[in-house]
């Protein structure tokens, strides 16, 4: 018996087979197959079984099948999503949406949709991505992921073709049409730039020579303050936290693995749930970045892993001395060399909703292109210098191929050998757990080769002010001799090697949340690594400090479980309120009169204030009453600036977890912040006792879901984001925060004892049975109990069966 008779002879052990129609209903995008990327004469196909919340479990003959039906089933839940990332792929999203509108954000820093436009269609008209596609590997994408995409793209498009859009995003939309394999590859490009070029797009589109004789730009932002608040952000704006327990903290004696990323609930960053299947090749489940066409975070039969946002710099910048009275041309030991100026022209829309087209010039060097800020670094293009971005991921087509090679490997051993070999990872950690209970923590990310040696030789002024507090290197770009060089155990010049990368393997835990490697095991410190990997002996962030505590107890406690472990997810605990509520509530019953001034100078009654902090639970469930007022203080006193002083025992490197404590409510800024935060409540007429759960929430068919967990400042593992309109009411929707949770064991079955969860839910269409089904169970703080072997698949009550093809 053929693969492909077993495969549909399996399917109807199951369920009814539903021969998906290949006849174009009314009003159903028209497409054209990607003929070109074939896999047989006979077309391609797959089988989808879909169980509880509408978690499909491909399975296909061979790789450009398995790409059909992620194309497929991702079309099916996001093509709106998909579609908008799309067009931001190749450059149109002025003509569609007009140039001034604030543009899709998810692939790129850009401010508007002109500048994306600018950025995306510049390398499109360079070819950047064709050639990256020619490479062969290790340096280029592998053969199997040039067949995914090829799928991916076919199985999309056969979608459109079949299927009449209902999700009102995109319903009759222009803008929703084929796509082509450079498509999925440009996304794909798009995510290994997001911390590189991708957050300099307004700089670099927006580069101009000056003009003769005109004076230096002076920056208004000093920008050592702004690289340094720059990357302490970058911990919030897209962080995560993961922890892997080794066999001796577990019940079984095999690895326990925890990741819950924290990502946006909207848009092109969202995961996507699923399981591919090549029998006696591949077979892996977890989450994927919509788009991507293999497994981002997730596990098979033997192991399991996570990401989380590193804090590697993955970028330097060149300060270029440029030729006199050529502000075009830079020298390079001594010799002048001719920037390349590429002239980008993208269809846009006037004023008068006509069609119009814009032309801009870009400046490009040696090391990459000319930029006038990056991520709000000011970096002024003089008649004397410019500055030059150089991105260590420009060359990186790599990103499926990491996500591939860790679904098949079989320990976390071969996971590291996985990462040594790709080297596709731009800005991520990598933890792992597997079945014969090793720990594994590992920064292998995409660096740019920058020791603390050639920094020291080579930093401008600049750079000799930012380095340290960053890790962003600012290189003379007239010396030769300050090139990054090659290690010989990199697939490409300029960066770091496998050898160089910190990591610690079978720890009693390994966790990141998005600090340094430094202290992946509170008990084993990382040190030794350059500075563009991350800091080392200074202050963790509250989050850090948290996770710590946490794990470290549960390790010490020893007999875990995947129970433990989604007691842990769910736990809630909010370690700023365990160091401050309770001397909050104290010095708050000593104020004179019960009243503070507020930044305002209005004199606040905050005595109600008093009580409620001290009888709060200190946790962020969507019951807890105190949550918010804590938040809105805890906001705006651990932010008050450098002049003021949260905690009066400072930061010891000798003990970072436990440093700094022990709030220091002498400072003004203590009183002035908690009548702030009152009068914020009052003015939003929300209680200072009101349940957490009635102000931050999701709303789905226009009914409130409550949603657990708190910010970034708080130290919550559970991490949520809410936005804040005082205008408007108070708490606006969740934006942003925990994301693809997985929880996963083993017992040695051969089937992972794994509960996962999508918080906000598999399709953002709300016509859709899985719009809010996940989203209600996060809320009452539940996970999904994952069907991985075949058995269980077909055991689930809501089997759905689909073969999908192109005929």
């Amino acid at each position: 018996m053929t693969l492909r008779n077993r495969l549909r002879a399996l399917v109807l052990t199951g369920a009814a087979l539903l021969t998906v129609s290949t006849v174009l209903p009314p009003g159903a995008a028209a497409a054209e197959p990607d003929r070109t990327h074939r896999a047989s004469g006979d077309g391609l196909s797959a089988v989808i079984r879909y169980t509880e919340y509408g978690i499909p479990h491909i399975t296909a003959e061979d790789y450009p099948n398995l790409g059909f039906g992620e194309g497929w089933a991702q079309a099916a839940d996001q093509v709106c999503v998909l579609a908008d990332g799309f067009v931001t792929g190749r450059g149109e999203r002025s003509r569609y949406f007009g140039p001034d509108a604030a543009t899709d954000r998810s692939m790129s820093s850009a401010s508007t949709n002109l500048t994306s436009d600018l950025f995306f269609h510049g390398l499109k008209d360079a070819g950047t991505v064709e050639k990256l596609l020619a490479q062969p590997a290790p340096a280029g994408p592998s053969r199997q992921t040039k067949e995914l995409m090829r799928g991916f793209a076919a199985g999309y498009n056969a979608w459109l073709r079949q299927h009449r859009i209902t999700d009102p995003a995109c319903r009759g939309a222009a803008w929703v049409k084929p796509i082509t394999t450079l498509d999925v590859a440009r996304r794909g490009y798009a995510l290994a730039l997001l911390s590189g070029q991708g957050a300099a797009v307004d700089g670099i589109t927006g580069a101009r020579p000056p003009a003769p004789g005109a004076k230096p730009p002076k920056p208004t932002k000093d920008p050592v303050e702004t690289a340094r608040g720059l990357f302490a952000q970058s911990r919030s704006d897209m962080g995560s936290n993961a922890v892997a327990f080794s066999g001796e903290t577990t019940a079984n004696g095999r690895g326990l693995l925890l990741g819950n990323p924290h990502y946006p609930w909207k848009g092109g960053r969202r995961f996507w749930q699923s399981q591919v299947t090549i029998p006696g090749e591949l077979d892996a489940a977890g989450g994927s970045l919509l788009g991507a066409t293999s497994i981002s975070i997730g596990h098979n039969s033997r192991i399991a892993w996570s990401h989380t946002v590193a804090m590697g710099v993955p970028l330097t910048l060149r300060e270029l001395r440029l030729v006199p009275d050529d502000p075009t041309s830079y020298l390079v030991d001594g010799k002048a060399v001719k920037m390349t100026k590429r002239t980008v022209t993208v269809a846009s829309r006037g004023s008068d909703g006509r069609p119009a087209e814009v032309t801009r010039s870009q400046w490009w060097t040696r090391y990459g292109p000319v930029t006038t800020s990056y991520g709000g670094i000011q970096l002024p293009w003089s008649g004397g210098s410019a500055y030059a971005l150089d991105d260590a991921n420009a060359a990186n087509l790599r990103f499926t191929d990491a996500g591939l090679s860790l679904s098949k490997a079989r320990d976390v051993d071969g996971v590291r050998d996985a990462l040594n070999r790709v080297q596709g990872l731009p800005w991520v950690n990598t933890i792992a757990a597997d079945s014969a209970g090793h720990s594994l923590y590992t920064q292998s990310q995409v660096l740019p080769r920058v020791t603390d040696e050639l920094v020291a030789r080579c930093s401008t002024a600049l750079g000799k002010r930012i380095y340290p507090v960053s890790g962003l290197a600012v290189l003379d770009g007239s010396r030769e001799s300050c090139g990054l060089g090659r290690d010989a155990d990199a697939v490409q010049d300029g960066i770091f090697g496998p050898s160089a990368m910190p990591t610690l393997k079978d720890a009693p835990y390994a966790e990141n949340s998005n600090d340094s490697a430094w202290l992946a095991n509170a008990d084993q410190p990382l040190t030794g690594y350059p500075r563009v990997f991350g800091d080392i002996g200074t202050e963790r962030s509250m989050r850090t400090r948290g996770a710590i505590e946490d794990v470290d107890a549960m390790a010490e406690r020893g007999r875990l479980t995947v129970a433990d472990l989604e007691k842990q997810q769910f736990a809630n605990r909010v370690p700023a309120a365990d160091l401050a509520a309770a001397d909050a509530a104290k010095a708050c019953a000593a104020l004179p009169g019960g009243t503070a001034v507020d930044s305002q100078g209005r004199r606040v009654d905050v005595s109600d204030a008093c009580d409620v902090l001290a009888g709060w639970d200190r946790t962020v469930r969507t019951d807890s009453a105190g949550a918010l007022l804590f938040d809105r203080f805890w906001r705006k006193f651990s932010d008050a600036g450098p002049d003021h002083k949260v905690w009066r025992v400072p930061f010891s490197a000798a003990d970072p977890v436990g440093t700094p404590n022990t709030l220091n409510t002498a400072d003004p800024a203590f009183a002035r912040s908690l009548a702030d935060a009152v009068g914020e409540l009052r003015a939003a007429r929300i209680a200072l006792d009101a349940p957490l759960g009635e102000h931050q929430f999701v709303v789905r068919g226009g009914e409130r879901i409550p949603v657990s967990g708190g910010t970034e400042s708080l130290g919550v593992w559970n991490k949520t984001e809410a936005g804040w309109d005082a205008a408007k009411g108070g708490y606006s929707e969740v934006v942003h925060g925990s994301s693809f949770i997985q929880a996963v064991g083993f017992d040695g079955s051969g089937c992972p004892v794994a509960r996962t969860l999508l918080t906000y839910s598999q399709s953002s269409n709300p016509n859709s049975p899985h719009y809010s089904d996940q989203t209600e169970l996060y809320s009452a703080g539940r996970m999904v109990k994952e069907r991985f072997c075949a058995k269980d698949v077909l055991a689930s009550p809501e089997l759905r069966v689909v073969r999908v093809s192109e005929h």
